[in-house]
């Protein structure tokens, strides 16, 4: 099923070559949005990489891909995102005015594990999986979570993923480590 699925993978900045080899491993067939004619090809799902927020969210204004990305989104369109695309989804970024697309009802807080030298690779619970590798560099932390939305995972009593509808999203980077089942996961759940 996964090999029939066409991913766009938001390609401005951040580590989105990975999460590109992830679902190519997965037999997904994988396209890059990197500018506003990249929306005219049809896909069944979106990644939003780790990166930057604030610099994704102003390249995605400067590019013209922000308006049609949150109506899809808006729409029911699937996503997986991870670090800075859980802010960019987030509806509440603590101690920040600025908001993105905000349509996952979360609260989050900007480097709530740290700086870069406070990065860490942990194993956890993810959903029904076991044993997870979740690697947090400059991690956000989901500080709350609305009424429809399910915790998928935790670390030290926080939210680390998320799930709203067809709303994927993790405070860690599942495309940095040898273990696809984050990425299968969205393909054969979120995406169907």
């Amino acid at each position: 099923m996964a090999g029939r699925r066409t991913i766009a993978v938001l390609a401005l900045q951040g580590d989105f070559a990975e999460h590109e080899q992830s679902l190519r491993a997965l037999g997904a067939e994988v396209r890059e949005i990197r500018q506003a004619a990249d929306l005219s090809s049809p896909f069944d799902g979106l990644v939003i990489p780790g990166g930057e927020s604030t610099v994704m969210g102003k390249l995605l204004r400067e590019l013209s891909l922000f308006e049609p990305l949150k109506a899809r989104l808006a729409e029911g369109l699937p996503v997986m995102a991870t670090c800075a695309g859980l802010i960019l989804l987030a509806k509440r970024i603590q101690d920040d005015p600025a908001l993105h697309f905000g349509t996952l009802d979360v609260t989050v807080r900007r480097n709530a594990y740290g700086r870069q030298l406070g990065s860490f690779f942990t194993r956890g619970s993810f959903g029904t999986m076991e044993n997870v590798p979740m690697s947090f560099i400059r991690a956000p932390s989901i500080e709350e979570v609305g009424p429809g939305v399910e915790v998928l995972s935790r670390f030290e009593g926080r939210a680390t993923a998320v799930r709203q509808g067809r709303q994927l999203a993790m405070a860690f980077h599942p495309e940095l480590l040898a273990d696809g089942r984050l990425h299968g996961y969205f393909l054969e759940e979120v995406c169907r």
